[in-house]
């Protein structure tokens, strides 16, 4: 299936380097993804202390300001401890300003002033709303994700992003990350495909097959409209690899049969730690295996997420 050039905004390494380590490893990584398809490509980041992050930033601000990258994006760390995933709850925390500040500093410095494109949260930590109106201000992207929400803090948010920001927020891979859709607490599911059904968001999916059944991913497509979704990758250092021991952040990680799993023996064993599929793999999933029609797949592998970086 001959595909337009991609554009994945979350995506986190491949070939065995996590961007963000260092300038040759994450230059590999995004060649990999471009060679896969990829036109457009966004690096993110999962959770770390400040200094961490402000290192991993310096070392990919410069891949920006090239235009290897198209941006960096921040997932976390003001995550929610229960909906955390694969992400290191010791770095886990509230909001900082100053460590946003930090940050497109360290872009600036480095010739990328607008590299940081969107950046993770979860909306009932404590100072959203501050972090909300600091990121508008330098112009990135709030998103919504790894959240324990309710539905009403969910809706809210999602409503305050859009009028901080002037366009629609985007949701963090939806329903991983967050509490299940019920039919009695809808939670984060609910309050997302409520807004994008009403053109007030852009959702995530990972159309690995593993991460999404295909009824799911059928369903959102069908429910919301390919205009509101965003396929992403998520990919992980293994991609391009095979099974095998590998990490993220400062997690340990087992690849079985493609499917990469915490391996740290704590609270999160066995929380998927991303994807090894390339944004090209969910595409040919998306149609091959979700039946989906091939139109609407590259118009959220393309136009959708491409209008996220335009606006």
């Amino acid at each position: 299936m001959a595909t337009p050039p991609l554009v994945d905004l979350h995506c986190h390494g491949a070939l065995g380097h996590e961007f963000g380590r260092d300038t040759d490893g994450s230059s590999r990584a995004a060649a990999h993804h471009r060679a896969g398809g990829v036109g457009t490509l966004v690096a993110s980041l999962v959770s770390g202390r400040p200094d961490t992050l402000i290192g991993q930033v310096a070392t990919l601000a410069p891949l920006v300001a090239s235009g290897e990258l198209a941006g960096i994006h921040l997932e976390g760390p003001f995550l929610s401890e229960e909906r955390r995933g694969a992400h290191d709850p010791s770095v886990l925390t509230d909001p900082d300003l100053a460590l946003v500040e930090s940050l497109v500093a360290t872009c600036a410095e480095a010739g990328a002033p607008n590299a940081l494109v969107q950046w993770t949260f979860a909306p009932e930590r404590t100072g959203s709303g501050e972090l909300v109106a600091a990121l508008a201000r330098h112009g990135i992207l709030p998103a919504v994700g790894h959240t324990d929400a309710s539905a009403e803090v969910v809706t809210s948010m999602l409503a305050s992003i859009a009028d901080t920001c002037g366009r629609p927020p985007l949701v963090t891979h939806l329903f991983n990350g967050m509490p299940p859709f019920h039919h009695r607490a809808g939670g984060p599911v609910a309050a997302a495909l409520a807004a994008a059904g009403r053109g007030e968001c852009v959702v995530e999916l990972i159309a690995d097959g593993v991460h999404l059944s295909a009824d799911v991913v059928r369903m959102v497509f069908e429910t919301v409209g390919p205009q509101h979704i965003a396929l992403v990758s998520d990919a992980m250092a293994a991609t391009g690899l095979g099974d095998g021991a590998y990490t993220i952040g400062t997690l340990e990680v087992e690849v079985a049969d493609g499917v990469a799993r915490l391996a740290d023996g704590g609270s999160g064993r066995g929380s998927i730690a991303g994807s090894t599929s390339t944004l090209a793999d969910c595409v040919r999933w998306a149609v091959e295996v979700a039946g989906l029609p091939e139109a609407d797949v590259l118009t959220a592998a393309t136009t959708t997420p491409a209008s996220i970086l335009a606006s």
